[in-house]
């Protein structure tokens, strides 16, 4: 959908088969996105989906976290969804805890600051060949 023209809609099934993934899966995906407004459904005519604003205004932060939830990869390192491990004796000095929270913020510092409209140049910038010499 970002490589739409503003305004101009594709259906959920060329979506689908462009990215090779089942169209019901699609569907659900495509709600989660149009109820936390990245994505605008059209119906009638000339219908279809598209971005509900520019894919340069779109953290992918904003849509990975709307569609699998936090970011951090356990509960007692997410800022949103804090819950202390049931084994864990001191959480402000648990050395798993404080290591996924450095996981979670390098995470999120990479996908906050990235957008929609980024990720369109991804692989398509040829970059030199890197050679590691051991």
């Amino acid at each position: 959908m970002a490589t739409l023209e503003r305004g101009e809609t594709t259906q959920a099934v060329e979506i689908a088969t462009a990215n090779n993934i089942p169209k019901k899966f699609l569907d659900a995906i495509l709600g989660d996105l149009r109820n936390a407004g990245i994505v605008l459904a059209k119906k009638g005519p000339g219908g279809g989906y598209m971005l509900a604003r520019p894919a340069s205004e779109i953290k992918v932060g904003d849509a990975v976290r709307m569609l699998d939830g936090p970011l951090a990869p356990i509960l007692c390192a997410s800022r949103t969804a804090f819950h202390p491990c049931q084994d864990c004796d001191d959480v402000t000095d648990c050395a798993v805890r404080l290591t996924m929270v450095r996981v979670r913020d390098a995470i999120s510092e990479v996908l906050d600051r990235m957008t929609v409209a980024d990720m369109l140049t991804i692989g398509k910038v040829k970059q030199p060949a890197i050679i590691y010499h051991i």
